[in-house]
């Protein structure tokens, strides 16, 4: 089986996966880190969103093969406290109801938000709106994006 080296939440990680391995699974059942979740498998519902170089990607479509030499950050690795804006943005407006969607929620609206810190409601909407919630908290996640770029702007 190969062997990869993985830079994920700047620690350097050696795993030993088939090359067409979604980097979900590694990152859960190797690595153990359990914060990105699976959805769907398919990339339609952003459970599973992590930072692959800055940007916003669905881990359940990434190969490992194709994630090493990458930054990789999953919701573990965004702030060491959970202070990042957007994770106080997000308490603040009281938005997980199950919870089960809200770090692929967050690490896109990180994502998003840091290429455009001062979005429009309608670039939010646009943003945001390939993850899947559940229990339909997009009112909330909309506002909290909005307090999110108010904290970091």
């Amino acid at each position: 089986m190969p062997t990869y080296t993985l830079k994920i939440n700047n620690k350097t990680h050696t795993v030993e996966a088939d090359m067409d391995t979604p980097l979900l699974w590694v990152l859960r059942d190797q690595i153990n880190l359990v914060g990105t979740k699976f959805g769907c498998g398919i990339g339609q519902c952003g459970a599973c969103t992590i930072h692959v170089n800055g940007n916003a990607m669905r881990s359940c479509l990434l190969q490992v093969s194709q994630a090493a030499g990458m930054e990789i950050t999953t919701i573990e690795g965004l702030s060491e406290h959970g202070d990042h804006p957007v994770q106080l943005a997000w308490k603040e407006v009281d938005v997980p109801q199950c919870g089960y969607c809200q770090a692929g929620q967050i690490m896109t609206a990180s994502a998003f938000l840091k290429h455009n810190p001062s979005p429009k409601d309608l670039d939010i909407r646009n943003a945001m709106h390939g993850n899947i919630c559940r229990c339909a908290a997009y009112n909330s996640i909309e506002e909290a994006v909005k307090v999110a770029s108010k904290k970091i702007g």
